[in-house]
């Protein structure tokens, strides 16, 4: 399987595509309070299950999706900021508080899935 093909790294792709749209069009002053946290932390996700991807040992892949699993939370903290501060429509919010949060689910059994393959190889 090669990394493109993996779902956890393509939902974390399109969640980068959708929030880069809203991330062009905020005004500078929002884009340095928050946009841009928000934008890196979105973003952190799939470089984060990409390097872990290019790792070869079970538990150093982990410590990468960790570290994704970490940004998405602060991702959906930042979303529900915008949304909060007026910044994102409720339906931009649903859409990315769903994404993120199905992305989550997937991350969490790719997770399991690679320490699994940790006890087999025990």
């Amino acid at each position: 399987m090669k990394l493109w093909e993996l779902e956890v790294y393509k939902i974390s792709r399109e969640i980068s595509k959708e929030s880069w749209i809203i991330h062009k069009r905020l005004g500078w002053q929002i884009k340095k309070i928050i946009g841009d946290q928000w934008i890196r932390s979105v973003d952190s996700v799939s470089a984060n299950i990409a390097e872990g991807w290019g790792r070869f040992h079970f538990l150093d892949k982990n410590k990468f999706n960790y570290n994704a699993r970490g940004s998405l939370y602060e991702s959906l903290d930042w979303t529900d900021k915008l949304f909060e501060r007026g910044e994102i429509t409720k339906e931009e919010f649903d859409f990315l508080m769903s994404k993120l949060k199905f992305c989550l689910k997937k991350l969490n059994s790719y997770i399991n899935s690679t320490k699994s393959q940790v006890n087999k190889n025990k």
